[in-house]
C-alpha cells in the first residue's frame, strides 16, 4: 500500500495531482495545507482556511492545517513530514509543472525526511493538463490574481473551455494553468468529491499587488446529476 500525503493549497493542480496519484495506486492519507501564522488562511492562495476544512469534508480526506512563517516555513514543513513517515506515509503528492527550483526545494526537503516526491503533473503540457481537468469533471473556480495582469472581473469564472479560449485571447503571455501566478482556484466539485462545494456570498478585495475572490459564504452540498444544471 502507497501511502501518501497530498501538498494541498485547494487549487486545481494539486487537486488534479492527486487524483492522478489515485489512479497509479496511491492511497491518500492526508491532505497537508500550510497556514498563516494565525491559523486563518491557506499561505499559498490567500484562501480561508475553513473553505480548505470544507474541502476536506467534501473528499472525506483528512486535512492537516499547519500554522508558518516565512522565516519557519521549512523547518515546520520539515518536521510535519517526520511526523507522516512516522506513521507509515512514505510519499508527498505534488502539483508542480515546470518551476524548477520548487522541485528541487522538494527533492531536498523530502529527501530529508525519507519521504518520497511524486509530481504527477511535472513538466507535462499544460494545455493538456487544463484539458483533462476539464473533461474529468473537475470544477474550480478563479480565486486569486495578479492585478498587473487579470482585472477583478476574472475573479469567480469557472475553469471550462470557455475561460481557456478567453485567457489565450487576452494574453499569449499568461500560462494557462496560471504556473507563473498569474491567477489561481479552489476547486468546488470533481471525481474526487463525494460532495461540492456550494459558494453563496463572495465579493472582490485587493491586498497588496493581488485582486482575491473574498468568499463569504459556503457550504456543502449534493453533488449535482451528470447532465444537470
Amino acid at each position: 500500500m502507497k501511502k501518501a500525503f497530498v501538498s494541498w493549497s485547494g487549487g486545481k493542480d494539486c487537486c488534479q495531482a492527486a487524483y492522478q496519484a489515485i489512479q497509479q495506486g496511491f492511497e491518500i492519507q492526508y491532505l497537508l495545507n500550510m497556514a498563516t501564522s494565525d491559523g486563518r488562511r491557506s499561505c499559498s492562495h490567500g484562501i480561508s482556511a475553513r473553505w480548505i476544512r470544507l474541502q476536506s469534508e467534501a473528499t472525506g480526506i483528512a486535512v492537516i492545517q499547519q500554522p508558518t512563517t516565512v522565516d519557519n516555513y521549512e523547518a515546520v514543513f520539515s518536521n510535519t513530514l517526520l511526523k507522516l513517515k512516522s506513521e507509515g506515509v512514505h510519499y508527498g503528492i505534488f502539483g508542480d509543472i515546470d518551476f524548477e527550483p520548487h522541485r528541487e526545494w522538494i527533492t531536498r526537503v523530502c529527501a530529508a525526511a525519507g519521504i518520497m516526491p511524486v509530481l504527477p503533473l511535472w513538466q507535462k503540457d499544460q494545455t493538456r493538463i487544463m484539458q483533462d481537468f476539464i473533461e474529468q469533471g473537475f470544477v474550480s473556480v478563479v480565486v486569486a490574481t495578479q492585478a498587473d495582469m487579470l482585472e477583478e472581473e476574472w475573479l469567480g469564472r469557472q475553469i471550462d473551455a470557455s475561460f481557456l479560449a478567453d485567457l489565450a485571447a487576452y494574453d499569449e503571455n499568461i500560462t494557462p494553468c496560471g504556473e507563473a501566478g498569474e491567477y489561481h482556484t479552489l476547486v468546488i466539485d470533481g471525481p474526487l468529491f463525494k460532495k461540492r462545494l456550494e459558494i453563496q456570498a463572495a465579493g472582490k478585495v485587493r491586498r497588496d499587488k493581488n485582486w482575491f475572490l473574498e468568499i463569504r459564504k459556503c457550504v456543502l452540498a449534493e453533488k449535482k446529476a451528470e447532465g444537470g444544471t
